[in-house]
């Protein structure tokens, strides 16, 4: 349809109010003064064109609307990060209250809905499997680069443009982080320690990093042989938590650790040296018919031969297992039946036999491979060879109970066991936390060996070097570069602000020293002003770093990708 426009100067002479009459009283005639002409529809107007704005508008309002639930969730965590971070209280459904600063427990305990918001969680998740620590930063990195996203889109640049030039940047990123890491040589323990006390630094543990840090480097160590392996399974080391005590009460053992106690309801052994140990996965109590059904007796008669035979049944498997020469019984929890009887307890302590009873299905690998030895599904498989040994079985009291531990095992041991203590169960459980990032660091070591300075001078140095590579690109590339280069300074500023400091004072100096070829400058939030990390023994793994930065980078991406919500059935 032809377009009509209007003269603006006499739409408003004639929109004035009642007081800007003529003399007479008569208003002036305003249809008179205005001026028409057609002219050809411009493109974009009309019903197709109004369809186009409408589908832009929505993608547009997508993508905010996602933009706006990552960085809710980046914010949220924003002010645990760091050694002077704050902590968060959480109540679960059920009443429980965990207090940590750790971002992938905080967010996997947060009630999100939001899909962008979930993406977010699921970052958090990535990185504490891929690295196991920095799962605080990779969110915070994310919020700061989905800030950058939001400032380019209301420029015009395109959602296209913008995600290849931030892998561009990424690329670039990773390669400028290698070039400033520092070979790690395991022999040297003193630089494994440091590593790991940086990572224990923002943790509630962190005035015991002293004895976890060494604590966990040795753990690792056991497990793994750094001159032939380029991984460590952290499944081999075992976290027992025992409530009591305080942290300085964790200890390493090579061996185990039950926190069931031994049964001396019949009066067995409670201490056995030089032990032969089982482990069994039958039960030594009478066996149940396969389908329901009963038993009628009718006389005493029946019953005395009905008990005689569960007595005579119970005795010949404790005879065969006393037979191979076992001391210790470790026997399986039952699902479908009693594992054992008062009649087998007292069998077994008739033999001198010590029994621990209850555990759990999942134990029994990690028990076999320590002990170097074979789990017994039937009596008749009970042979002296599938027995596992160790120098000392005995039952520790503690404050809360006691525990029992194996020690002495066959070398070479490839398990490890680690005895978490706390004074109260959020503790114990922010302990148990501690001890697994810790024992992440080292893995990471593992997978790349290489370390970086912590403290946000790696953001920096990356940031310094993305804005000089800037400038050697064109067009979109290089404003998105700029962009990208900009959101990295969000660390040094988080760190900054949790530590009580100017944000913006600190990020001037830190870009004037890295400016001068200062590389290992950073946050040292203890003293409250800019020093060389790497002096200050403030290093963490590459893997750490480069893999928060290669993920949060991957979300942000995909976030851009995204132009619409459709929900399904």
């Amino acid at each position: 349809p032809p377009s009509t426009f209007h003269n603006p100067h006499t739409e408003r002479r004639a929109e004035r109010s009642p007081a800007s009459t003529l003399a007479n009283g008569k208003q002036p005639p305003a249809a008179t003064h205005t001026h028409t002409r057609t002219a050809p529809a411009r493109m974009g107007e009309g019903e197709g064109g109004t369809q186009l704005d409408t589908g832009k508008r929505q993608q547009d309002d997508v993508r905010t609307s996602n933009i706006m639930a990552g960085k809710a969730i980046s914010d949220a965590v924003r002010t645990s990060l760091g050694p002077r971070g704050m902590d968060k209280m959480m109540e679960t459904q059920s009443g429980e209250v965990i207090i940590t600063n750790d971002g992938a427990t905080i967010l996997r305990h947060m009630s999100v809905s939001h899909p962008a918001a979930k993406m977010m969680v699921e970052l958090s998740k990535s990185q504490d499997i891929e690295a196991g620590d920095g799962t605080t930063s990779v969110v915070v990195l994310a919020g700061g680069l989905l800030n950058a996203v939001q400032t380019l889109l209301t420029r015009g640049l395109h959602p296209n443009q913008i995600s290849d030039a931030f892998q561009l940047a990424n690329t670039k990123a990773d390669e400028i982080m290698r070039n400033m890491a520092i070979p790690v040589d395991f022999s040297d323990k003193d630089t494994l320690v440091k590593c790991t006390t940086t990572s224990l630094c923002s943790k509630v543990v962190s005035q015991n990093s002293s004895l976890l840090a060494p604590l966990a480097v040795d753990a690792v160590m056991s497990i793994a042989d750094p001159a032939t392996e380029t991984n460590a399974d952290l499944n081999n080391i075992k976290v027992v938590q025992k409530l009591g005590g305080t942290v300085d009460d964790t200890e390493l053992i090579q061996g185990l650790v039950f926190s069931q106690k031994i049964s001396k309801a019949a009066g067995g052994p409670m201490r056995m040296p030089n032990a032969k140990i089982a482990v069994v996965q039958f039960c030594l109590s009478p066996p149940k018919t396969d389908i329901e059904n009963s038993v009628v007796i009718s006389d005493y008669q029946q019953m005395d031969r009905l008990l005689k035979e569960e007595r005579n049944y119970i005795a010949d498997l404790c005879k065969k297992i006393a037979k191979t020469g076992c001391n210790v019984v470790l026997l399986q929890k039952s699902i479908l039946r009693d594992a054992i009887t008062d009649l087998g307890l007292h069998f077994l302590s008739k033999l001198k036999i010590m029994l621990i009873r209850d555990i759990e299905r999942d134990q029994i690998e990690f028990i076999c491979k320590t002990l170097n030895c074979t789990p017994i599904a039937s009596a008749d498989a009970l042979r002296p060879e599938k027995l596992g040994k160790a120098d000392m079985v005995e039952e520790i009291a503690t404050s809360d109970g006691k525990i029992v531990k194996i020690t002495g095992v066959p070398k070479p041991c490839k398990t490890a066991s680690i005895l978490c203590r706390g004074s109260n169960k959020m503790m114990l459980e922010e302990n148990e936390r501690s001890i697994h990032d810790a024992l992440c660091v080292v893995r990471s070591l593992f997978k790349q060996r290489y370390l970086i300075p912590g403290g946000s001078a790696p953001e920096m140095e990356v940031s310094h070097k993305l804005m000089e590579y800037a400038k050697t690109l064109s067009g979109a590339d290089s404003f998105c570069v700029r962009a990208y280069a900009e959101a990295l300074e969000i660390v040094p500023a988080t760190l900054a602000e949790n530590a009580g400091l100017n944000p913006i004072s600190i990020v001037t100096e830190l870009r004037q020293k890295h400016a001068r070829g200062e590389t290992y400058a950073g946050v040292n939030v203890r003293k409250g002003t800019i020093s060389n990390m790497n002096d200050e023994n403030v290093v963490q793994p590459l893997l750490v770093s480069s893999s928060a930065l290669s993920l949060a980078t991957e979300c942000v991406r995909m976030m851009l990708k995204i132009d619409g919500i459709i929900p399904c059935l």
